[in-house]
């Protein structure tokens, strides 16, 4: 191997308290390992991220950096760190990829600083990225890149998705000589040592609200429950794993997979969450839903997004969800002892101030309704925050209320713009402040009367607390200014698993 081709692989910090096994970075760590030196800096897990970088980047021996930058808390490291680096290490070429670089790439190419972007998947396009640039050979048709080329942006073709079970196994050991793999198993609502796991990427289905649907274009792969079984099996062996989160986009596609994995892990007594459909999971049998609850499934997240049939029309929710089949969803999943977790965006875009209001007003009369058929469904609320989709209706619409993204990375890491990533400031032209405040106030006082499962710090006495105040409030519809709920939730520091994890 050559002495001054190294790679350096940052995850910038994105947790104040739990740490996630940083699995992106590592299926590119993957990709180059045997071939590039690689070495990778955590920032959850450093106190001085920047110094670390420096300390490895100061050596000379490493010509590449690669950033994996989500929005919100990443994005604002990513750029700090991304100009302090060009600055100090001019020569470094730096390579960013996740969701945000990717959809949102002219204003990172523009920034100066950044040389190429990975749109989607990088097992592939990097290491011959890395080639190219290292043979100076042409890179134009490599897939699944952007850069610039002067003032022109280049966007390559993207590349077919990959066959998960082909892909080179993540390279957890060496990862454990940079950081304790113990220090990944977090402690949650699932277990004592809580593993987070990919098993496939990409979505089959095209909501015109989601971040994924640009970069995956409605395209599902999967690792087979055989594959997910041996990966888990080694975690839980050799660190103690007692509990999975899946963080794939769709866990739940394939009925059969599910089935077939249910039956291989029973018998290690895990528990565990995922992400799927409501219209997907209905039609798994009353066995199948069984079956995997006595394999260990706990909690499922279900973007219910909205009881009205319209507006998930709009949505282009696909596939024949209604705000009938998510009650009476709700209703079945109780019988099996699982929690569904149910996600609402509102604050959805309509032609006058009235719709608007109207449609948060009816959305919070059927989550009420939701908890009256099925009061362990968890709630969570997001505000509607347009993403790029591009040809999708609903962005042409949001762009003709007058909505626009930043152009400059500057931007984008302000204070109001980061907390619009995380889908608490919408920043949208349609929503009004008391609109905000009612959508907001009422999530308050619904969190006080049905406080989360998955906060295990909140004990039952401090529940109790919360939804005394709140019942009240809860029962006659009487939202504003819960200034009493906050200030609990506040001392008690109350988590939300949208924004904290479990």
């Amino acid at each position: 191997m050559a002495a001054h081709n190294k790679i350096l692989l940052f995850n910038p910090r994105s947790a104040k308290i739990t740490f996630r096994v940083p699995n992106s970075i590592l299926n590119i760590a993957a990709s180059v390992e045997g071939k590039y030196d690689w070495m990778v800096v955590d920032g959850n897990r450093e106190d001085d991220p920047m110094g670390k970088i420096s300390s490895y980047l100061s050596t000379g021996s490493f010509k590449y950096i690669g950033f994996t930058v989500m929005p919100g808390p990443q994005l604002r490291q990513a750029v700090a760190f991304s100009k302090k680096i060009k600055e100090l290490y001019p020569k470094t070429i730096m390579i960013w990829g996740g969701y945000f670089p990717s959809q949102q790439y002219n204003a990172v190419l523009k920034s100066g600083y950044v040389d190429f972007v990975v749109n989607g998947p990088g097992d592939h396009c990097f290491p011959q990225l890395i080639d190219a640039l290292e043979n100076n050979t042409p890179y134009e048709l490599i897939k699944n890149i952007i850069y610039r080329s002067g003032d022109d942006i280049i966007k390559t073709r993207k590349e077919d998705l990959i066959e998960q079970d082909t892909l080179p196994p993540l390279p957890y050991d060496k990862l454990h000589t940079m950081y304790s793999m113990e220090n990944y198993l977090g402690k949650t609502y699932l277990g004592k040592k809580t593993f987070a796991y990919h098993s496939s990427i990409g979505c089959p289905f095209t909501c015109s609200f989601c971040s994924v649907v640009p970069i995956y274009e409605a395209r599902w792969k999967a690792k087979s429950a055989q594959h997910i079984y041996n990966d888990l099996k080694y975690i839980k062996d050799k660190w103690g794993a007692d509990a999975i989160e899946f963080h794939d986009n769709n866990f739940f596609v394939s009925e059969k997979r599910v089935v077939e994995f249910a039956k291989l892990i029973k018998p290690e007594k895990m528990t565990w969450w995922g992400m799927a459909r409501i219209d997907t999971m209905n039609k798994f049998s009353d066995e199948t839903l069984s079956l995997i609850r006595e394999a260990g499934c706990k909690i499922i997240f279900f973007g219910a997004e909205s009881g009205n049939d319209e507006l998930l029309k709009r949505m282009d929710k696909g596939g024949t969800q209604s705000g009938a089949q998510i009650a009476a969803f709700a209703a079945r999943m109780k019988q099996f002892d699982i929690i569904p977790e149910y996600s609402f965006v509102l604050g959805m875009p309509a032609p006058t101030p009235e719709q608007v209001e109207k449609q948060i007003d009816d959305d919070i009369a059927f989550i009420k309704k939701i908890k009256r058929i099925n009061p362990t469904t968890e709630i969570v609320l997001y505000t509607y925050s347009p993403v790029p989709t591009e040809g999708s209706s609903l962005f042409k619409e949001v762009q003709n209320n007058g909505f626009r993204f930043p152009q400059t990375l500057e931007d984008w890491v302000s204070p109001h713009w980061e907390n619009f990533d995380m889908r608490k400031n919408p920043l949208t032209p349609w929503l009004t402040p008391a609109m905000i405040d009612k959508i907001r106030n009422f999530e308050t006082v619904l969190n006080g009367r049905y406080p989360t499962v998955t906060d295990i710090r909140l004990t039952s006495l401090r529940k109790n607390a919360i939804k005394a105040l709140a019942t009240l409030r809860y029962k006659i519809n009487i939202y504003q200014y819960p200034y009493e709920i906050k200030l609990l939730q506040r001392i008690w520091k109350y988590r939300q698993p949208e924004i904290q994890g479990f």
